[in-house]
């Protein structure tokens, strides 16, 4: 039964395939100019969202079609937007390129999917050892972060905005003990973005995979261990029945930040009150995401723990602290030789440390239990 329902959660995912030609030229497309993009006017736009997500994904995929229909109630009506979750228009992996192209106007996913096209774009998803989702936020909207994030989009033919926060993850489901770093040698792991590029420092192997082949590779042996997002998804995916251990903390994504990226000649061609919608609509999202982790991880977390045994693992000290110092050693030479990556990064750990003080000052006691 069990199977049978994660079966019928991922029975789209492995539909990775294109639409023809001729239904990728139906519809109002980008192409389109507003001769007064500041006018508001009874003109209507019919747009596309792909995502990288599987169909009805909770939280992530909802999100998309949340954005849709926001949009489209508060343009009244003007603008319409159809969402194609990960291989029903395009495979779920390329949304970068359609977007850009204007294949698809829109895409929902997060940055560091798409390190293969511009290195700096991990440091907007998320860091390892990096900042929390307040801090992160902090950084995009108040911080400069955006900016540079629109700035390294914009000769993709891309805007980029936040859409959503997972807050902080857990550390993955592993199929044998992590008791030392040396423990990672050799290990198989399925994990994106810069924490992959930790894990091979640490001598083991990272695969980027989409959702709907991760517990089938587990489950077959293909990969030792992986990282999804946390207790409500993992207990959705089934993992606890094809791994033993369950650890944390996340130390790869401590904060990751999903993207609704925009194919900026579209984006550009809008009215004002059009272009504030749509941020308006992944501003709101990207509370109403982080909100829905907070509420919905703990209760799972109870679940796997108390009712389906689930073995829970803290990493111990000494295999965070070598992570923490291959995650310098990957950000530096990712930064010696990307010099976007270089600004980026420059900013981003900049805020951090003036963002620190102020944490230490309050969450900090906060959570060490002295106000509680």
């Amino acid at each position: 039964m069990e199977k049978m329902k994660r079966r019928d959660f991922l029975k789209k995912a492995s539909a990775a395939t294109l639409v023809g030609g001729a239904a990728l030229a139906t519809g109002c497309g980008s192409g389109q100019q507003n001769s007064s993009p500041s006018a508001r006017s009874d003109r209507t736009y019919e747009w596309r969202m792909v995502t990288t997500w599987t169909p009805g994904l909770p939280i992530l995929q909802e999100s998309a079609n949340l954005v849709s229909q926001w949009i489209e109630e508060m343009s009244e009506g003007r603008m319409k937007i159809t969402v194609y979750a990960g291989g029903e228009l395009i495979p779920a992996l390329e949304g970068f390129e359609a977007v850009s192209q204007g294949v698809a106007e829109m895409g929902h996913g997060a940055s560091y999917y798409w390190a293969g096209k511009a290195a700096a774009t991990q440091f907007f998803s998320s860091v390892p050892f990096g900042m929390n989702a307040q801090q992160m936020m902090a950084w995009i909207y108040s911080g400069g972060g955006l900016e540079l994030w629109e700035e390294l989009y914009a000769p993709f033919n891309l805007v980029p905005m936040p859409v959503g926060n997972t807050g902080f993850q857990m550390g993955g489901w592993f199929n044998k003990e992590i008791n030392t770093a040396e423990d990672i040698q050799g290990l198989k792991m399925r994990i994106p973005g810069l924490g992959g590029k930790v894990i091979s420092k640490a001598g083991g192997s990272a695969i980027l995979s989409p959702l709907g082949e991760i517990y089938t590779n587990l489950e077959r042996g293909v990969i030792d261990a992986t990282e999804w997002i946390g207790p409500y998804h993992d207990h959705l995916m089934g993992f606890y029945k094809a791994a033993d251990y369950y650890y944390y903390p996340g130390w790869h994504e401590p904060a990751t930040v999903t993207e609704l990226m925009i194919n900026k000649s579209a984006f550009d061609g809008l009215p004002t009150y059009l272009q504030n919608i749509i941020r308006t609509a992944a501003a709101r999202s990207t509370h109403w995401v982080l909100s829905e982790f907070d509420a919905k991880n703990n209760e799972y977390l109870q679940k796997l723990v108390n009712e389906e045994n689930v073995k829970l693992r803290r990493f111990p000290d000494s295999v965070l602290t070598t992570l923490r110092g291959y995650s310098t050693e990957v950000i530096e030479e990712l930064i010696e030789t990307d010099a976007p990556s270089k600004k980026v990064y420059e900013s981003f750990a900049a805020f951090r440390k003036k963002v620190g003080g102020w944490t230490d000052l309050g969450e900090k006691i906060y959570y060490s239990g002295a106000l509680g």
